[in-house]
């Protein structure tokens, strides 16, 4: 696994202290919160990189027994991205020349960030272009690769890099994200890239490194260190409370608009607050009015093969027979089998109705009131 250091403006926080410059010097000092799933990202990042490098040819060593959070779904997450890489560098030598694959390849943006640095998941460079492919494995908020800082960074650096070797004209970007079964994209000239360095980034990195700018609230917030604590973030989301929510019928349209812009916020604030609340009360804070208690737990097996021995012998099936996924019969068939044999038994059905910004991408549901019209008879 390669170790992995962060710099003050590091390009995996690049969104946050974009938008949010000051927030760049507040979180410095603060203590890294390792949490359960950082470690099985770290995990997973481990296990897709020694399947890229086998693939690659290297000469590489298999993690998996060192692997603590490792499962068939992480598994399945690994071939996943390697099934997409594979694509990626075919269609790179398509082009024909000389084609460089990087593996967890650590670049330099610090013509534009201030000490910026960090590592890429993959980079393959060719005469005239150069793919970014990053790998997530959080499987709560799906990540797009439009405009994302992080990506335009690693682009950035490789250019640094290689720009005087090879003639780059355009730059495509990959974000993938196998346990939402997603791949996000974008596609951005060099030239483009450059000029948002210049405009955007060159200026908010100065800021955030001299400890200037204005403080703003938003998505960047998910992953700064002082969420829970920051002012400016209960200011944003303690508007929604001179709103009444049990009556909605009495507000205005603007007014359930500003609710709807700012609820998943609201949502995300509240909870990081009961988190640190949470945490605190555990080391020796005493909250006025709150004490920490026993949750509800469930029963659970201390050795499941020996409950499946002890009930077999008992003369009883202990184990459920379960059709296997759609990811997981495809891995054992491989595609163009199950194509083949099953190609006619899979069906991708119509998702609910859910309501979004207008910026999001997927088309306007045109027949929802129809279809609760019809619901209703």
């Amino acid at each position: 696994m390669s170790a992995k250091t962060h710099a003050l403006l590091s390009a995996s926080s690049a969104a946050r202290w974009i938008n949010c410059p000051p927030s760049a010097r507040l979180c410095e000092n603060q203590p890294d919160k390792p949490s359960e799933y950082a470690e099985e990202g770290t995990q997973a990042h481990a296990l897709c990189e020694y399947k890229l490098r086998k693939y690659l040819g290297e000469k590489v060593t298999d993690p998996t027994k060192n692997l603590t959070k490792y499962d068939n779904e992480m598994e399945e997450s690994a071939e996943f991205y390697l099934h997409f890489v594979k694509d990626f560098i075919a269609y790179a030598k398509g082009d024909g020349g000389e084609v460089m694959t990087l593996v967890e390849q650590r670049v330099d943006f610090s013509k534009f960030v201030p000490e910026g640095f960090g590592t890429a998941d993959m980079l393959i460079v060719s005469d005239k272009n150069l793919i970014v492919a990053d790998f997530k494995y959080g499987k709560g908020v799906k990540i797009n690769a439009e405009w994302n800082p992080q990506l335009m960074c690693y682009a950035l650096g490789a250019l640094q890099m290689f720009g005087d070797l090879y003639e780059i004209e355009k730059i495509t970007m990959f974000i993938i994200q196998p346990r939402m079964t997603a791949i996000s994209d974008f596609e951005i000239s060099k030239n483009d890239l450059l000029k948002w360095a210049e405009k955007i980034l060159k200026p908010a990195a100065k800021s955030a490194y001299d400890g200037e700018g204005n403080f703003k609230a938003g998505d960047h917030c998910q992953f700064c260190k002082v969420k829970a604590e920051c002012r400016k973030r209960a200011e944003y989301n303690l508007e929604l409370a001179k709103y009444d929510f049990q009556m909605p019928s009495t507000l205005e349209d603007s007014e359930i608009e500003i609710i709807l812009a700012k609820a998943d916020l609201l949502e995300k604030w509240i909870a990081d607050v009961q988190e640190f609340a949470l945490k605190s009360a555990l080391q020796g804070k005493k909250w006025q009015g709150w004490k920490v208690v026993e949750g509800r737990s469930n029963r659970q097996y201390t050795d499941e093969k020996a409950v499946e021995k002890v009930v077999r012998d008992a003369g009883f099936e202990p184990c459920e027979k379960k059709l296997l996924g759609i990811t997981a019969m495809t891995k054992m068939l491989g595609t163009k089998k199950f194509n083949e044999l099953l190609k006619n038994y899979v069906e991708k059905p119509q998702g609910k109705p859910t309501l979004v910004p207008a910026s999001d991408k997927r088309p306007e549901w045109n027949s929802a009131v129809k279809d609760f019209e019809q619901e209703d008879k």
